[in-house]
């Protein structure tokens, strides 16, 4: 079997990780940067980073070479517009698919897609593979145009996409927002308190990403559901307990729950926004797209087909595995 793979997006938290686990099971790595990426994490002795640019087509087909496998984690989770997230989540998805096609001997293609993509759920009932998609952000209809446009080159590349709900862990700095807080003794609600929450940790994450290249469900021409999984734990969690977690992982025995009533988070989204272009700084995690989000609905999903399909177990309990984010980030001196 090839061990060649090529990643996309690692120079991100998620990135971050399943390079290691890649290393760790023994591939050889390249990694597709931009001039512009930080690649301080990056080992330089342990894999190999090839300048390129999933908004760029004439630069992806070198970095293809001789690859098994390609781990699609490039994204853009934040954008000032409804073309910006487009521009990478759905046409740079699809350069990268048609590179691959175009491969002598085209790779096995592993998106990184998100649950917004699917879209909300019921709070009773977490969203499946064969529930039919309902994006309600610019960002989670960006994410459904890039498998759909991956799907368009399926015939010719054999093609597994993995959604994720809220992940978290080491590097991460969106979840950590919520720790520094909790360790102030706050614990902001800013959706309904009835709306559960799926997540993953981002090595777990990793876990499941390569089960999928080794042995996942191909994607099969008019037909969705085919070469989809959710990731995530069992457990799906108000914000509340969310909160009663992270206070747990930080050893306090309680935080004080504030919740923030929906007009409120627009205009406070709304003010990071204006912020943001006043300043010529990215958008922040904080913004109108994703308060859209927060209150249509639940956002919680089933991983039952992974784990009937793939053997996909996270390698510790969530506890477990928020402690140890916790841990990281005191060790680092973030918290």
């Amino acid at each position: 079997m090839n061990d060649r793979v090529l990643v996309t997006g690692a120079t991100g938290f998620i990135g971050h990780h399943l390079v290691h686990a890649l290393l760790e099971k023994g591939d050889r790595v390249t990694c597709l940067v931009r001039p512009t990426s930080d690649t301080r994490r990056l080992s330089t002795d342990q894999v190999t980073l090839t300048i390129g640019d999933i908004t760029d087509p004439a630069s992806l087909q070198p970095a293809l070479a001789g690859v098994g496998v390609v781990y699609h984690l490039a994204g853009a989770l934040t954008a000032r517009s409804r073309e910006a997230f487009h521009l990478v989540n759905e046409a740079g998805t699809r350069n990268l698919a048609e590179a691959c096609a175009r491969a002598g001997s085209p790779p096995s293609l592993v998106v990184l897609s998100s649950l917004a993509a699917g879209g909300p759920n019921p709070d009773d009932q977490p969203r499946n593979e064969q529930d039919p998609d309902a994006p309600v952000s610019n960002y989670g209809r960006s994410k459904l145009a890039g498998e759909r446009a991956a799907r368009a080159s399926g015939t010719k590349v054999p093609l597994t996409i993995v959604r994720a709900p809220i992940v978290f862990g080491e590097w991460d700095r969106d979840v950590y927002k919520m720790f520094r807080l909790v360790k102030l003794g706050v614990h902001l609600i800013p959706v309904r308190p009835q709306q559960r929450y799926s997540l993953i940790h981002a090595a777990d994450l990793a876990s499941l990403l390569i089960r999928a290249a080794d042995r996942g469900e191909r994607a099969v021409p008019g037909s969705e559901a085919s070469g989809l999984y959710y990731a995530g734990y069992d457990e799906h969690l108000t914000y509340a307990e969310l909160g009663a977690q992270l206070a747990a992982a930080l050893g306090r025995r309680r935080d004080v729950n504030l919740r923030i009533p929906q007009l409120l988070t627009f205009t406070v989204a709304a003010g990071f926004e204006v912020l943001a272009r006043l300043t010529g700084r990215p958008p922040d995690i904080i913004n109108i797209d994703k308060a859209r989000e927060g209150f249509a609905g639940s956002w919680s999903c089933s991983p039952a087909k992974a784990q009937q399909q793939l053997g996909f177990r996270p390698a510790q309990p969530l506890p477990a595995r928020l402690r140890q984010t916790a841990d990281w980030y005191r060790t680092e001196g973030w918290l």
